[in-house]
């Protein structure tokens, strides 16, 4: 299944005690439609207040419905904060996450003198304006295959820190800037920690060099503040071309096409 979902009002993806986690909603949802108990597995899990556009989950069930009954009646019964986009049946081999070849995320960052009320959980709230070219210079030293020790969480229980970053690009304008990322794999907290990094970059507060000395560090101490969750959303996974599914966002040029 493709996956749309409004973080703002969820304690993250997975499962949790006393929590209402995305995770939670979506299987009691599939449980109703499939008449047993679901349990569903994602293409990476969100934190509290991050969004998804696209994310990707696989389940296992025995029983028959047809794609359209799958996504209406999943839907109709999910709050309105999430959304199937689509279904599809896949070979038994494939699995939501280790399946999934790379992954890609969007950051949004309002800059202006004021918060928005209309983005406010949407979009991360900064009140200075940010020099793209910086951004974009200071991004470059992060690209590649890397030890992001120092862009993750303190608790973060990856087994090690290696990951390759294929893209990372600064755009957006003068008021809302987007920073995009596609990587094999992400660590907890690795996006909102890079686009910290960018941000003080951005403003002037750290020099360009900065991103490549946070990098060398191999230390989160030596990094910035991680950036808020309300700009961060999950855009969409790859996976090998003999699983066909049915995405709504085009591949990525990790597979050789065009985003």
């Amino acid at each position: 299944m493709g996956i749309e979902y409004d973080g703002s009002a969820f304690r993250g993806w997975q499962v949790q005690d006393e929590a209402r986690t995305v995770q939670q909603c979506l299987e009691e949802a599939l449980s109703r439609v499939a008449d047993h108990p679901v349990t569903v597995h994602c293409a990476g899990r969100t934190d509290a207040g991050v969004h998804a556009l696209e994310q990707v989950v696989h389940f296992d069930t025995q029983a028959v419905r047809r794609e359209r009954s799958w996504v209406l009646g999943t839907n109709v019964n999910l709050p309105r904060d999430v959304r199937v986009r689509w279904v599809t049946p896949v070979a038994p081999e494939f699995h939501a996450r280790f399946s999934a070849m790379a992954r890609h995320y969007r950051y949004l960052i309002l800059t202006r003198t004021t918060a928005s009320a209309l983005l406010r959980d949407r979009v991360a709230w900064f009140h200075y304006a940010l020099d793209q070219g910086l951004m974009r210079e200071a991004a470059a030293a992060l690209v590649g295959e890397h030890d992001f020790t120092s862009f993750r969480a303190i608790g973060c229980q990856a087994k090690h820190a290696v990951r390759r970053v294929h893209y990372l690009e600064v755009g957006g304008d003068a008021e809302l800037r987007e920073i995009r990322v596609g990587a094999n794999g992400f660590l907890h907290h690795m996006v909102r920690n890079i686009a910290g990094v960018l941000m003080a970059i951005g403003r002037g507060d750290r020099p360009v060099e900065w991103a490549a000395e946070v990098l060398a560090a191999r230390d989160r101490t030596a990094g910035g503040v991680t950036a808020p969750a309300a700009g961060l959303y999950f855009l969409r996974a790859d996976y090998p071309p003999q699983f066909v599914l049915p995405q709504v966002a085009p591949m990525s040029p990790v597979l050789g096409v065009g985003r």
